[in-house]
């Protein structure tokens, strides 16, 4: 038998799919998380065999809690999510996930990503994968993307400034530049488009 831990912070969704998924005869579902804290609680109590966890949930993404639980039990988990591009498929498979796919597979397909993953094997959507190989190079230099990696903390010019050893002024320029470059009005639209994209 498969135990499997689910977590969604969406109830409705997280309650059908344990109805399909108990209609299996060889899965279990022992445990439904509302968010991504609870679901690393209890896949440490419950040590399920799989763990099939939203990439969005509050607390703690589906990366988030795969990253912890990698570093506490063995639990293998399978990241499925609305929004699979490119970038959030390299931060899934950057943190141990063994499985990711989107939402909107069918509840057998997902049985079936289950037991591959719970026989030792990986599952990546093929056109997710697709998407991530034809993934164009970041249109920022190296070091633009090291201001956008500093400005990741919300940290001032002159902070980047110290952190990267460099001066305020050029640092101004660089995020100029960055902001030119990916059509964006604020820094902060920067850094989540280039953490979406899988850049930083």
């Amino acid at each position: 038998m498969i135990r499997v831990l689910l977590a969604d912070d969406e109830g409705m969704i997280r309650s059908a799919l344990a109805a399909l998924l108990s209609l299996e005869s060889d899965i279990e579902v022992v445990a439904e998380c509302a968010d991504g804290a609870e679901a690393v609680s209890e896949a440490v109590r419950l040590k399920p065999d799989i763990c099939l966890l939203d990439l969005e949930m509050p607390h703690l993404d589906g990366v988030q809690v795969t990253e912890q639980l990698n570093r506490t039990i063995a639990a293998r988990c399978v990241i499925v999510t609305r929004h699979a591009r490119p970038g959030v498929l390299r931060r899934a498979l950057a943190s141990g996930a063994a499985g990711f796919m989107p939402k909107s597979r069918s509840a057998h397909e997902v049985a079936v990503v289950i037991r591959r993953v719970a026989a030792g094997g990986r599952y990546v959507d093929p056109e997710v994968a697709a998407d991530a190989l034809s993934d164009e190079r970041p249109p920022l230099t190296d070091r633009e993307l090291d201001v956008l990696r500093a400005a990741r903390q919300g940290e001032s010019t002159r902070q980047i400034a110290h952190t990267l050893s460099l001066a305020t002024g050029t640092v101004r320029n660089h995020i100029s530049t960055v902001l030119g470059k990916l059509a964006v009005e604020s820094r902060q639209q920067a850094v989540l488009l280039a953490e979406e994209r899988g850049w930083i």
